[in-house]
């Protein structure tokens, strides 16, 4: 039996609106699936995942430890469709770990 870990609560900002999600390491496959199922966001994530459709895509701000290095799907679906932002991201790309505690997280929604 899976036993969950520690909590980790973030902020997620969509359309002006402000959510507190909790969830632990591993609850969700990604944060794409993790937005989808706590907050519906119409035509988010059109391919499913593969790092190309960039309707995923957030920004986000974290006091905490960097994320991990962009894949290579990722970084160039990001300098095609928003100039590679600093801090923007495929939430398809982004794994639920304790990086995203305390973090805030905008869903990018005016760009695709």
């Amino acid at each position: 039996m899976n036993v969950p870990g520690e909590t980790i609560s973030f902020t997620v900002v969509y359309l002006e609106n402000e959510y507190t999600v909790q969830t632990y390491e591993n609850e969700y496959r990604n944060l794409m699936v993790l937005l989808n199922d706590k907050i519906y966001i119409e035509d988010f994530g059109q391919c499913g995942g593969q790092g190309r459709c960039a309707t995923c895509m957030v920004e986000i701000a974290t006091a905490g430890p960097a994320f991990s290095p962009l894949e290579r799907n990722e970084q160039a679906t990001l300098i095609k469709k928003a100039g590679g932002g600093e801090n923007r991201r495929l939430s398809c790309q982004v794994f639920i770990n304790d990086r995203l505690q305390g973090a805030v997280v905008k869903v990018v929604y005016d760009i695709y």
